[in-house]
This record gives C-alpha cells, structure tokens and sequence, in this order.
C-alpha cells in the first residue's frame, strides 16, 4: 500500500496526514500523540476513527498540523484521518459517516465590526 495524503481542516487549523500500513505508531509535528496532546480526551477525538473501523494497531500516521488551537486541530485530525481510511478502503465510510466523522464542521469565528467592541458586543451606550 502507498502513502495515503489527505487534508483536514476545523476552524482555522489544518491538518495534513500521511498514512501507510505499520504497528498504530501517530507522530503529529514530529512528536508522539502523547506527548503533543496533554488530554485523553484530545487523545481519543484523534483516535476516533481508528476505533470505530477496528483498525487501531494497522496504520502509521505521520501528520502536520498548524494554526488553531489544541481542540480544532484534533478534530482537524479526525477528519483527515477519516478521509484517508476511506480512500484506503471503501468499507469504512459506512462506519465512520453515521458518526459525522467524515462531515467538514463549517462553523467559523464570526469576524469583529467597526463601531463595535467584538463581534455581537457593542459600546456602552449612554443616554445622557
């Protein structure tokens, strides 16, 4: 099997991830799963796809990874994950759709107006 390349991405993080057969070995810039995510929970959102599809000690994951923060680039992961054991094979994409592993979250940071203070926030109105 060749390396497999595909690209997640969750808010403004962007994950690319390289998968070919091996013994379940995850590097993400480099440094272990373990070491790059200090919470199991984070741990498990990366791992995810592995778990449903059964295929947890199958595949080595090289993967690079910027921009975001800790929780958008997990669930940036996931979905590159995701989409690379769907192309290696079809089968899996029955597993991990219901899920909604495979659907890109569209939901962005709304951006700051002027005249505002944030977002949504405004001044502090004054009367007199």
């Amino acid at each position: 099997m060749a390396i497999v390349h595909k690209i997640g991405r969750r808010k403004t993080s962007v994950a690319r991830v390289y998968l070919q057969e091996g013994n379940g070995e995850i590097f993400i810039n480099g440094r272990s799963l373990e070491d790059y995510f200090g919470t199991e929970v984070l741990r498990y959102k990366v791992q995810q796809p592995f778990l449903l599809t059964e295929t947890k000690d199958k595949y080595d994951v090289a993967i690079k990874v910027f921009g975001g923060g800790h929780t958008g680039q997990a669930e940036a992961i996931r979905l590159a994950i995701s989409r690379a054991l769907c192309e290696v094979d079809a089968e899996f994409r029955a597993s991990l759709k219901p899920e909604g592993l495979l659907t890109r979250d569209p939901r962005m940071v709304e951006r700051k107006k002027f005249g505002q203070k944030k977002a949504r926030k405004k001044f502090q109105f004054s009367k007199r």
